[in-house]
């Protein structure tokens, strides 16, 4: 990662915050005075990697302020988010400046957690955006050639011309936020700003900030008048992912935006006019939340007014080889080697497989595949354990099929089903939720579990409960690492273990 710049006079201010910053694994690198800075920028113009995720300066310094610094930095590099420093007397000039484009501001003295704290959340916000830069010049329009997504294709294409809200179903990692960004792409507003937010991953209380932005002084903490996503998204594409997680008392605020086309930051008297096309998705049946009283009903046709299904990858299995060549590609550009190739046997086993986790599944696949495959020819024993233990499934269920006919014939007795079908597996995965969030019966990760329990057993393994234990405990370490951006004390927190036993567990599990 880039490092933290820090600019500030003060030494000590600089080893503080250089300390604390490195303790969260947050690289740093610290300046003088502005003139220092400019002269670093300009020798990292031709590195990106040289410059900084985010950079942190104080107003006054010798030579130079930092709301000057701040000017000249927005100019050249607008994506970077700056955190100005200030001692309380010049808080107004301060604020005032808060157009030219600051992070946020840190009045002094400041807490170091605190600081720390925004500090993270700025270098989040700035890989998120270079993550969708990268994704919109880099990535190419959408891979498929199967009918339902030659239907997609076609939707786009009519839509070019509208904004028309849009309502986006489709399952968990089947590429909605692609879609969006496809319809935004290719409409009147592409010149402006796509913005999304997954109403599902911000706490209940943040989210109404989140979206509308709020006034100083509107509750604890609230410091600066700070914008919402309407506003970010003013003259462009506002992406509301998960909209059926979207609490209810805010989706009254949500219906209003959407009829009336103006708002009210949170803690403000002033109404804001929004300029906002707006493109929501959600895997959810949201009819059925609307009998159950979960959505607003007229919300629902408020976004219902075209609606675009997405298919399942296993509904399209014919484009599995072409993403898989693709995503084999990326995850070569990234990680800096040899593309690998793929052999045909391979690529059979991938398109039989059932792929829950859909498009988002096969791209994490082929990055594993990327790091794992001994050889560059990928043959189909390198392939995970999930779908070689999927296709195990798959056969024993034909030879299960095969000796009941054969049973039934002899001595009219079924043979017993040894593994469950994908289809059954499916029928699983979408089983309905208990009052503990869990699923009613088996689910088909456990399914999953089973059968590869099975075939370990069968080779005569001694240490399935080690080797099945550091696979459940790794994975779930790296899912809540990667839904904390690395922070291993929030994802710690999560999953209910203490700081130190995720610490232990990291390096038994040789995870870095």
């Amino acid at each position: 990662m880039k490092p933290i710049w820090i600019v500030d006079d003060d030494q000590s201010i600089r080893f503080v915050l250089e300390k604390a910053l490195l303790r969260e694994d947050l690289p740093t690198r610290s300046f003088t005075n502005t003139r220092e800075v400019l002269a670093a920028l300009e020798l990292a113009a031709d590195d990106e990697q040289q410059g900084p995720q985010v950079l942190v300066s104080d107003i006054r310094m010798p030579g130079g302020s930092g709301l000057d610094l701040l000017d000249k930095i927005k100019a050249k590099h607008p994506g970077l988010p700056v955190i100005i420093m200030t001692a309380f007397s010049d808080l107004d000039s301060a604020v005032s400046a808060f157009q030219g484009g600051a992070f946020e501001y840190l009045p002094k003295p400041f807490d170091l957690p605190r600081a720390v704290e925004l500090i993270r959340r700025a270098v989040d916000e700035s890989q998120r955006e270079e993550v969708a830069e990268e994704r919109m010049v880099a990535a190419p329009e959408m891979l498929g050639q199967a009918p339902a997504m030659q239907d997609v294709f076609r939707a786009i294409g009519r839509l070019s011309q509208s904004n028309v809200t849009v309502l986006i179903t489709g399952e968990s990692g089947s590429g909605k936020e692609l879609v969006a960004r496809a319809l935004h792409k290719h409409s009147p507003r592409a010149n402006g700003p796509f913005v999304a937010i997954n109403t599902a991953a911000i706490p209940k209380d943040l989210l109404e900030s989140e979206l509308f932005g709020h006034e100083r002084g509107a509750f604890t903490g609230a410091q600066t008048m700070r914008r919402g996503r309407f506003e970010q998204a003013e003259g462009g594409t506002l992406f509301l992912d998960e909209i059926g997680d979207m609490p209810f008392d805010l989706q009254t605020r949500l219906l209003r935006v959407l009829s009336d086309g103006h708002f009210y930051r949170v803690g403000g008297h002033n109404s804001v006019k929004a300029n906002v096309r707006v493109i929501a998705a959600t895997h959810q049946d949201l009819e059925q939340r609307v009998k159950l009283g979960g959505f607003r009903e007229d919300l629902f046709h408020r976004l219902n007014v075209i609606r675009l299904r997405l298919p399942a990858l296993r509904e399209r299995g014919e484009d599995v080889p072409a993403l898989t060549r693709h995503f084999l590609q990326v995850s070569a550009r990234q990680l800096g080697v040899e593309p690998k190739r793929i052999s045909d046997a391979a690529l059979a086993k991938l398109a039989a497989f059932s792929f829950p986790g859909n498009v988002r599944q096969l791209e994490n696949i082929c990055h594993w595949l990327t790091v794992m495959a001994p050889a560059q020819l990928i043959e189909a024993k390198d392939l995970p354990p999930e779908v070689m233990a999927a296709g195990a499934g798959v056969e024993a269920h034909a030879h299960a099929g095969e000796a009941a006919v054969a049973a039934t014939q002899t001595a009219a007795q079924p043979a017993p089903l040894l593994a469950p079908s994908p289809e059954r597996e499916f029928a699983l995965a979408s089983a309905a939720p208990d009052a503990t969030g869990g699923l009613v019966g088996a689910s088909s990760w456990e399914s999953g579990l089973e059968i590869e329990a099975q075939a370990l057993l069968a080779a005569g393994r001694t240490d399935v409960w080690d080797v099945l234990s550091r696979r459940f405990e790794s994975r779930l370490i790296l899912t809540a690492l990667a839904n904390t951006r690395g922070r291993r004390i929030e994802a710690a927190q999560k999953l209910g273990i203490g700081r130190n036993t995720i610490t232990r567990k990291i390096q038994e599990l040789g995870i870095e």
